[in-house]
């Protein structure tokens, strides 16, 4: 009688909690809210602003360097200021 589940006849309790737990196990629930799918992002654009943004931080660096030696030599060190200069 246990068999008879197995072999096509009724199916029995156990198999149908069985069967309930495989369902869970395999599409759990999603958690959380479900999002929107991204923009589409214009790589060539993002480039760009990139590269714009790389050139511009290079040149701040370099103004704030000619300001940190032009600094250097107004506070009186302009032996170290003058000194790889020729």
């Amino acid at each position: 009688m246990a068999l008879r589940g197995r072999r096509g006849g009724a199916p029995t309790r156990e198999d149908e909690s069985r069967r309930e737990e495989r369902a869970e196990q395999q599409a759990p629930a999603p958690q959380g809210p479900v999002l929107p799918p991204p923009p589409h992002v214009d790589y060539g654009v993002f480039m760009q602003g990139l590269v714009q943004a790389m050139q511009t931080q290079a040149n701040t660096q370099a103004a704030l360097q000619a300001q940190l030696e032009a600094q250097i030599c107004l506070d009186g060190a302009y032996e170290r200021c003058t000194a790889g200069k020729s």
